[in-house]
């Protein structure tokens, strides 16, 4: 009987914690789809039902007239952004307000890297890689682009002329990896490495561990994020400590040898090198006025300061991982599907060989930074294929200190209060398929990004790569990355869809990255 009764007691405690969690929205007036009780709003994604993008998709479109929306992460409130006016208040207006993501306390090789820095670290950290990312530092690396590419075809044309048809069937994403390996390999760490021949090389092996999001890792952080305390239950690591330690002992020993041996080569590796030195420097940032394309972002002054900063190991190994991690995936995942909607349309596949060709024609065969980045076509392409498959397809951000929402929609009486340390989520992905700013979202059309249409895209709405001063510091190097491959496939490679191709296009559940269902097959042929 006693147990009973504190059964019952314990039950009803429950219901009322549960009640108490799940009412904060509805006291204030927010929209929100009903929570189940523990799991909030993220059972679909739990039960590998919905991707996270579609799921925010969902959510985003359920409440078209609401300026934000609630979500219950487990028992953690989030806000969801649907207003532009409101986006820019929040990552740029009043950024210092959301300046830090919502991450977690972890011990890995990862923590020092730009990514988990907050506030003034971050700020500082921002401000002396700045200078590494500029037009003219990526120029310097196109080279060691072309010579991965270079391998890359050569493999290509060699399975194609010993297949017993005029085609391959091509793991797309497989390709697109150890693409994106080699180059990485590469420009950050002055590696040449082959992993279209050498399947199993240790650099790709530890590159993959790193990279692959499994689904399993993404439940584990999705407790930890809203469970802090398990973190000290699980013993969890978001890069396991035998990559951690390979690439750890990578970057300081390349370091030491080009120290003793006066190496010089232009690449991240030297870039950091230069950083610890206090010479680099600002003036190249602001001088430089070359874009990659329209979806380049604009780099911030939050923070600028030449400062002669004090770098430990960690600092410098944490840079390079980051480099890494989001070349690696972010890249190979638009390279995945610029080839896969280029083989779904042939017509805009022609239009880009023939840029191609006729580029190719005018420079000799030869192409360089500069000389791409003036190919209108390829820059459209690249454009809508980051706006239909944004790398970053959700955008979070925490609040530091409590924020003023205003009303969530016109009926509201009293304006919202976002508390310290709530999450902001921005579906960057849904942005990116509303109607309204983008007509029929579902159509894979470059048009949008020609000089007659570009201007009437609102740029708050186009965030492949982020937004605000807390953007993606690389994106100069991904989009040029991603314009060489392209170019150098198309080049010499006819794409089709084959009988394993995804049609149409429709994402896993079961990865936090961008994957298609069936994986990413494609027909190669040569080029005639």
């Amino acid at each position: 009987m006693i147990t009973l009764f504190c059964v019952a007691i314990l039950i009803g405690v429950l219901v009322l914690y549960l009640r108490q969690v799940y009412s904060s929205f509805s006291r204030n007036g927010v929209k929100h789809f009903k929570p189940l009780p523990f799991l909030g709003n993220v059972s679909r994604i739990l039960l590998r039902q919905d991707h996270i993008a579609h799921d925010l998709l969902n959510l985003y479109h359920s409440f078209p007239k609401e300026r934000f929306v609630g979500r219950y992460e487990f028992t953690r409130e989030a806000v969801v952004v649907r207003d532009i006016e409101l986006l820019k208040k929040i990552t740029v207006k009043d950024f210092e307000y959301f300046i830090n993501h919502s991450v977690i306390g972890i011990e890995s090789a990862f923590e020092r890297s730009l990514f988990f820095l907050k506030g003034e670290e971050w700020k500082n950290m921002r401000s002396a890689l700045s200078p590494a990312f500029t037009s003219s530092k990526i120029t310097q690396m196109v080279p060691f682009m072309v010579e991965v590419g270079d391998q890359l075809i050569y493999s290509l044309e060699k399975q194609i002329m010993e297949s017993k048809d005029d085609y391959i069937d091509v793991d797309v994403l497989d390709l697109t990896t150890r693409y994106s390996n080699d180059v990485i390999a590469s420009c950050a760490f002055g590696l040449k490495i082959d992993s279209q021949s050498e399947k199993n090389n240790e650099f790709y092996v530890n590159s993959k561990t790193i990279t692959d999001f499994t689904f399993t890792q993404l439940l584990l952080f999705l407790f930890v994020v809203n469970v802090p305390y398990l973190k000290k239950i699980i013993d969890w690591d978001l890069i396991p400590k035998k990559s951690q330690s390979f690439f750890k002992r990578l970057v300081l020993d390349t370091m030491k040898e080009r120290e003793l041996r006066n190496i010089l080569r232009p690449d991240m590796i030297h870039l950091l090198m230069e950083a610890k030195k206090g010479k680099l420097s600002h003036d190249d940032v602001k001088s430089n006025d070359d874009s990659t394309g329209f979806a380049t972002v604009v780099e911030s002054t939050v923070g600028y300061k030449e400062r002669n900063r004090v770098w430990t190991d960690d600092d410098l190994v944490a840079q390079a991982i980051l480099f890494l991690f989001g070349g690696f995936e972010s890249v190979s995942t638009s390279m995945n599907f610029a080839l896969h909607e280029l083989a779904l349309n042939p017509d805009v596949q022609d239009r880009l060989a023939q840029e191609i060709r006729e580029h190719d024609a005018k420079n000799g065969g030869k192409f360089d930074f500069k000389s791409i980045q003036n190919m209108t076509y390829l820059d459209m392409v690249v454009s809508e294929v980051l706006r239909k498959w944004p790398p970053n397809a959700v955008i979070d951000r925490v609040c530091t200190k409590d924020y003023n929402m205003g009303k969530p929609n016109e009926a509201a009486k009293n304006d919202f209060i976002l508390k310290k340390g709530t999450s902001i989520i921005i579906p960057a992905f849904a942005f990116h398929h509303d109607p309204e700013f983008f007509p029929d979202p579902e159509k894979f059309d470059p048009e949008r990004f020609s000089n007659e249409n570009k201007h009437k895209i609102n740029r708050l709405t186009y965030m492949p790569f982020g937004v605000g001063p807390r953007n993606c510091i690389g994106s100069r190097f991904a989009l040029c990355n991603l314009k060489v491959m392209v170019y150098q496939v198309l080049k010499y490679i006819e794409l089709s869809p084959c009988e394993k191709t995804c049609i149409p296009s429709k994402l896993v559940a079961n990865n936090i990255n961008l994957r298609l269902q069936g994986g990413h097959w494609l027909r190669f042929r040569l080029r005639k």
